[in-house]
């Protein structure tokens, strides 16, 4: 399985891609989670990888979405953007998810990329403004992966995206990286209406496509409109974890998850301090689907002082870690809401309303499933998360 991948990214890449990947991904990538647990050592808290949502708007009306997409838009501005990734430059960082709405509708986004090439940049995207002019350009730049969101088949991309001709439009989007050789992703948020993409079957169909890593995703109750019809059951969840690790032991292709260790224990990036969210409005908050803030990017000069300090973040991760290894939000929408409330956060929507949906919530499973854990079969995926990617001490 090594042996393929290696050689599909090696035959089916750019030359410059693979070399930011391996170094401003992969070499930097470890070196900064290396620098975290110093700094937890010293009691110091600034996350090795920053999520940030770079514009509200999107084309698309997505089902459970929790973005105001239909608000008047707003977008992080370039200096700002150079200003919080110089910063957290310093401190080791190399890897930064971008996010939305849709990153691509950002008039800047291409600039951002290019202002730090010695960075690799994950953008979530639905694929459908990649036109062949910016895969070229992602193909120059070479520091970018496009993780493509696809929800199932064109009737159910359909009814999932809120929009006609969606899946059509994605993957001509995804045609136009592959043409130019990126390394691409696919992201699936996985619900009652699209579990029949956790097969072999579909795996392979996206090798065929030269889709180099898969994404799964468990859809979160959460937002406006939060669809809890979609809801993955318990069994379904452990069908999914199950799945992964079957698949990693057997296919040319890397699958992503975000949701468990090497053992198979479920865990948060959030409260692990793994990763936290900046907002398009420069809000710092624990994670993207709980849209409460203390602080903002424009606080201080320093975006790591402002991190460090948060005691909002702080309480967030040792309550959550404290609670379950699960999702905190749909477990336990009670204790978010008692901690907005304790530090006085503010509400990060344009709707307004973010409290009021946390208290219309019903509590429910998420991954954490004591009992039932699934360790890694491989050892590349074990060794990797046991040493990069794990509780860092927030269940001890």
């Amino acid at each position: 399985m090594i042996l393929s991948f290696a050689r599909r990214l090696l035959t089916e890449t750019d030359p410059r891609v693979l070399a930011k990947f391996a170094y401003n991904f992969g070499f930097k990538g470890m070196r900064s989670v290396e620098l975290y647990k110093k700094r937890l050592k010293r009691g110091e808290h600034f996350p090795p990888f920053l999520f940030i949502s770079v514009i509200s708007s999107c084309n698309l009306r997505c089902q459970g979405c929790w973005v105001d997409v239909e608000a008047p838009s707003k977008h992080i501005a370039l200096a700002d953007m150079n200003r919080l990734i110089a910063d957290a430059k310093k401190h080791g960082n190399s890897y930064f998810g971008i996010l939305g709405g849709e990153p691509f509708l950002h008039p800047q986004l291409l600039d951002i990329f290019a202002a730090h090439s010695d960075c690799y940049f994950q953008v979530f995207t639905n694929g459908q403004m990649i036109t062949g002019a910016v895969a070229r350009e992602l193909r120059r730049l070479g520091n970018v992966s496009p993780l493509i969101s696809i929800e199932g088949g064109e009737i159910e991309s359909d009814v999932r995206r809120g929009r006609l001709n969606v899946l059509s439009k994605t993957l001509a989007g995804l045609e136009n990286c592959r043409r130019n050789r990126l390394i691409i992703g696919v992201a699936t948020s996985v619900c009652q209406s699209n579990i029949e993409l956790v097969s072999e079957a579909w795996l392979r169909k996206l090798i065929g496509m030269g889709v180099h890593y898969a994404w799964f995703h468990t859809y979160r109750v959460i937002g406006p409109k939060p669809a809890p019809h979609l809801a993955l059951t318990p069994e379904q969840v452990r069908h999914v974890r199950r799945f992964i690790v079957q698949m990693r032991a057997k296919l040319p292709l890397a699958i992503v998850d975000a949701y468990w260790d090497d053992k198979g224990e479920a865990l948060c990036p959030m409260a692990t301090g793994v990763s936290h969210h900046i907002s398009p409005y420069g809000d710092i908050e624990p994670c993207p689907v709980i849209q409460f803030a203390a602080e903002s990017i424009h606080d201080r000069e320093s975006l790591y002082e402002t991190m460090n300090r948060s005691e909002f973040l702080r309480d967030f991760r040792e309550t959550a870690a404290r609670a379950t290894r699960g999702c905190v939000v749909l477990e336990r929408p009670d204790l978010v809401r008692d901690l907005v409330r304790k530090h006085g956060a503010r509400d990060t929507t344009q709707r307004r309303a973010a409290l009021a949906e946390l208290a219309a919530l019903e509590p429910r499973t998420s991954q954490y499933d004591p009992g039932n854990e699934i360790p890694e079969e491989h050892w590349m995926y074990r060794f990797a998360k046991k040493h990069w990617f794990f509780g860092f001490g927030a269940y001890t």
